[in-house]
């Protein structure tokens, strides 16, 4: 049985509490023919979304990690840092970016903002990971 990994595009944070793209490798067995499964992963709950062509958030933290699949349109996801990545059908991201308990928010600095591209209507389903860490030291940040 050979292992393979999957990776996930991820937005987190780094040292100074800015959220960045990094990639989040999991490790699939295979199990027969053409059939590759990662071990169970654990989520608290779902919800569905839907947002109108035109559509953009202000600068915000995702807060609770969060696995986004995207099933209609496209979505633009930017940084601080002025990198963006965009999301069509099928791609999946997780978005893990929070403020620290000992931290404070500033939208000048920290956080992303989400725009929908195009005349489609966006929609993903949303499927909670867990519960935001209250630090750095709860999190791997690489």
């Amino acid at each position: 049985m050979a292992l393979e990994n999957t990776s996930i595009v991820t937005i987190s944070i780094d040292e100074s509490y800015c959220s960045v793209f990094s990639n989040t490798q999991i490790p699939q067995t295979e199990l027969g023919s053409a059939l590759w499964l990662s071990e169970q992963q654990a989520s608290l709950n779902f919800r569905y979304r839907s947002s109108p062509s035109g559509y953009e958030s202000d600068w915000h933290v995702a807060g609770d990690p969060t696995l986004i699949i995207v099933c209609g349109g496209c979505l633009e996801i930017e940084l601080r840092d002025g990198s963006q990545k965009r999301f069509s059908v099928g791609d999946k991201f997780i978005a893990r970016d929070f403020s620290p308990s000992n931290a404070t928010f500033d939208p000048l600095n920290h956080g992303h903002r989400a725009r929908v591209i195009g005349e489609e209507e966006f929609s993903a389903v949303h499927i909670k990971l867990g519960k935001a860490p209250s630090s750095l030291r709860e999190i791997n940040l690489s």
